[in-house]
């Protein structure tokens, strides 16, 4: 009696191959189906990758672009937090002036202060001519933030009152106005003065669209008589790696209090922006992988439909099934696993579909921000896995409760 009903046990079980087989056979045996069905979800999955290696190209993008210059960096603008920026420093009671940065040059720790004015003009050199970008800064502004020569020298450090006339060509500025000949020592004229050329650049690139090449740097205090302005529109301290960030702040905010008398200016460190920027950009990620989701839906629908349609035209299967023992918890995992089977074929499919296209941009265009996240791959194929269960949940619930009798009756 024992024995009895350990075999009818094994009766009413189900090997793992054998429900493998069944949940495959109607994949194998319908193939151009199985792969109309998933076409659907291997959509979604494509767009979902290949927007968000998208988002996460643009965010390394940008944060590399942000960090190339190092990270012990705090940024100075006038105008309290509510009105920093350009527009602080019409409503600031004191403007940030070269007086303040030579100020901050002897505080504790501080490498580098470099004094920033910023606008453009014509720059003519006998028959040629360039509007381009301005730069008025100081001579620790190489330094500071890694910019070499490519020949003669950088500003020199002001000593008088007024600091001499002189010129620094980026890389570009230099090809447009003097291609191959040397331009150290020649006169050029910004904006109408009259200014020599004491160094060139060498090539830096772009910044987030910003041309570091099609510039010319002369004397901040001279950018500031150039522009016709009051106050810089930054000063920038870079800092020793034996100092924190939080404490070299309190320094400076300490000694321009000392000197306007009052808080009229923002302080800005580099990992404070960086970590904006990163949350910011990795939120812009989600919400584009969100928006790349909704083409999945699409997919789960079309596996919605074909289950349920595969319920009618299979009901001979059913009533066989249920017929030779086997149990509505049984059927309802055959059903749920070909739906879910179906999901990861087209998931797996728009996989392969997105990383060919992610290949051939590497190769033709190479400089396109695109940068696959393993994490969001593996997400994608879970979701598809996710919307299948789903999707199939209905239509395999409903097969379970086909009475097998009705099934080969209608048969």
């Amino acid at each position: 009696m024992a024995k009895s009903k350990k075999t009818n046990a094994k009766a009413k079980g189900m090997r793992w191959q054998d429900w493998l087989r069944l949940v495959s056979s109607s994949v194998r045996f319908n193939p151009l189906k199985s792969v109309l069905t998933s076409l659907g979800i291997a959509i979604g999955i494509t767009a979902v990758i290949l927007l968000t290696s998208l988002g996460e190209g643009v965010r390394s993008y940008v944060m590399d672009n942000f960090s190339q210059f190092g990270t012990r960096i705090i940024a100075i603008t006038p105008g309290k937090d509510d009105t920093s920026g350009m527009g602080g420093m019409l409503s600031s009671v004191r403007f940030l002036s070269l007086a303040d940065a030579h100020s901050l040059e002897r505080l504790p720790h501080a490498d580098y202060v470099v004094a920033n004015v910023q606008g453009s003009g014509a720059i003519k050199y006998g028959a040629y001519s360039r509007n381009t970008e301005i730069l008025g800064t100081t001579a620790s502004f190489v330094d500071a933030w890694d910019f070499p020569l490519a020949s003669g020298q950088f500003l020199p450090i002001a000593r008088g009152q007024v600091s001499p006339a002189y010129a620094v060509l980026g890389h570009k500025v230099k090809q447009e106005l003097f291609q191959s000949h040397n331009p150290l020592g020649k006169f050029i004229r910004i904006a109408g003065q009259r200014y020599r050329v004491i160094g060139v650049m060498q090539a830096k690139g772009s910044m987030l669209g910003f041309d570091l090449d099609d510039m010319v740097y002369i004397p901040a205090d001279r950018g500031l008589s150039l522009f016709n302005r009051e106050g810089l529109m930054e000063v920038d301290v870079v800092f020793s790696a034996q100092t924190s960030s939080s404490k070299m702040s309190d320094r400076i905010y300490k000694r321009l209090v000392e000197r306007h008398g009052q808080e009229d200016f923002t302080l800005i460190t580099q990992d404070e922006m960086l970590a904006s920027l990163d949350s910011i950009l990795s939120i812009l990620t989600l919400g584009i992988a969100a928006l790349g989701s909704i083409s999945l839906l699409v997919g789960g629908v079309g596996i919605f439909t074909i289950m349920t349609t595969n319920i009618h035209q299979r009901s001979a299967e059913i009533g066989l099934l249920r017929a030779i023992g086997t149990s509505r918890r049984q059927l309802l995992s055959l059903f749920l696993g070909e739906a879910i089977l179906l999901s990861f074929i087209g998931g797996i499919l728009g996989m392969l579909v997105a990383m060919s296209i992610l290949a051939l941009m590497a190769l033709f265009a190479p400089g396109f921000p695109l940068s696959p996240d393993p994490f969001y791959l593996l997400l994608a194929l879970f979701i598809s896995g996710l919307i299948g269960l789903l999707s199939g949940i209905r239509p395999a619930w409903h097969a379970s409760k086909i009475s097998p009798v009705y099934a080969l009756r209608n048969e």
